[in-house]
């Protein structure tokens, strides 16, 4: 998320779930994580992004509707900009792996309610930009495209801010999805790597309707190539060589602002 931030070149960074699993369990994305250890990674993300708008990927909401209200309620009073609610069953599992089981209509539509609710309760409450509901459906592997469509329909008439369904097969099948409740944004998942939707280009995605694009996958999938190498390098008795100096690190970590600090808060006796 820093290093997001730091680079300018991002309107909004994304916690992904799959990649919340992999850096703090090294565990695959079936659901493993609670909500606890979510958030509190969540703090720490939210923390190094200083201004940086950020949505959170919260699976489920954790639980039914009460749960979702919960959820969201406690991401939008953190200050989030945006929280995806999905419908798949618990536990879970990433959308392009192993078959996939979600709840029925109404529970999905009643979580999607239970967190539209809880944002404009905490809008109401703090006076503070509400946080935007990204409605999630796994209805096209786990059911067919038309329940997915149908459901995204239902989400948007439920009061969500943009709609999401995962693991599209075709540029035919996103654009079905822009033509359902048009004037709501769509969210595209670009999952790099080997995921089922076909990786479009910014500008395509943005002719078919789409308004954001997630890449879930690129900054754990170039980390662990890197740390492979790394790795592969000190057990030949070699320093890395795409290593960054000793200062381009304190950067990063915001030493310096640190430095500040301290001089600003020292007393006599320091």
């Amino acid at each position: 998320a820093r290093l997001i931030a730091q680079s300018g070149l991002f309107d909004v960074a994304f916690v992904s779930g799959f990649s919340v699993a992999a850096g703090r369990l090294a565990k695959p994305d079936v659901g493993l994580l609670s909500f606890g250890e979510v958030m509190d990674q969540s703090r720490s993300i939210i923390e190094a992004a200083g201004d940086l708008p950020i949505i959170v990927d919260a699976d489920t909401g954790y639980g039914n509707g009460v749960n979702c209200h919960r959820t969201v309620s406690l991401y939008a009073k953190l200050g989030f900009a945006g929280i995806l609610i999905e419908d798949q069953e618990w536990p879970k599992s990433c959308g392009h792996v192993g078959p996939k089981r979600v709840v029925n209509k109404d529970e999905a539509v009643a979580r999607i309610r239970a967190a539209c609710d809880a944002r404009d309760e905490v809008a109401a409450m703090t006076g503070q930009d509400p946080i935007m509901v990204f409605a999630r459906s796994d209805a096209r592997q786990a059911v067919g495209l038309s329940e997915a469509l149908e459901r995204a329909q239902c989400f948007a008439d439920a009061g969500a801010d943009a709609l999401f369904v995962d693991a599209l097969e075709s540029e035919e099948e996103m654009s079905a999805l822009c033509s359902v409740a048009p004037a709501i944004p769509k969210m595209a998942n670009n999952l790099e790597g080997g995921g089922k939707t076909p990786l479009l280009p910014r500008g395509r995605l943005g002719e078919l309707g789409y308004s954001i694009v997630a890449y879930p996958l690129s900054l754990l999938g170039v980390s662990i190539k890197a740390m492979q190498s790394a790795l592969d390098e000190l057990a030949e008795d070699r320093i890395p060589d795409s290593i960054p100096t000793l200062g381009e690190i304190r950067d990063v970590v915001e030493w310096p602002q640190y430095d500040a600090l301290a001089a600003k808060y020292s007393s006599s006796k320091d």
